[in-house]
């Protein structure tokens, strides 16, 4: 539980701290700008959904929802990372970008499984 939340604080400030870098270092019409924006959005909305794991980490929940927890947090680094190095150093997209974003609809869609799954020890 403590290693989810730690994900979720640390990716909540992240997402802050650089979309405020990129409206001020960037400006805040800039495609790279928006770019660096977009990122911190859907880093935002996954440092909650590590908060979520977390929280149902704490109630002992099974592998579906640590599996879900490490989905986000990959989906995190290869989505909205690229995203990041796209927007502040002109670096290309590549594969890791929809890669990325698989992780993050995977740690969804693992997360949904847990709740069909019912009883904590089968999730």
């Amino acid at each position: 539980m403590r290693a989810w939340l730690c994900a979720a604080g640390v990716n909540g400030l992240l997402a802050v701290a650089l979309a405020a870098a990129a409206q001020h270092a960037l400006g805040a019409a800039t495609a790279a700008a928006l770019l660096a924006g977009k990122a911190a959005e859907y880093q935002m909305y996954h440092a909650l959904a590590l908060l979520g794991v977390a929280l149902l980490a704490e109630r002992r929940a099974g592998w579906l929802v640590h599996a879900a927890g490490a989905a986000f947090a990959g989906g995190i680094v290869l989505f909205c990372g690229s995203l990041y190095l796209m927007a502040f150093g002109g670096a290309p997209a590549t594969v890791v970008t929809p890669a990325g974003g698989g992780l993050l609809m995977l740690g969804w869609l693992l997360l949904g499984l847990a709740g069909l799954a019912g009883r904590r020890q089968d999730c």
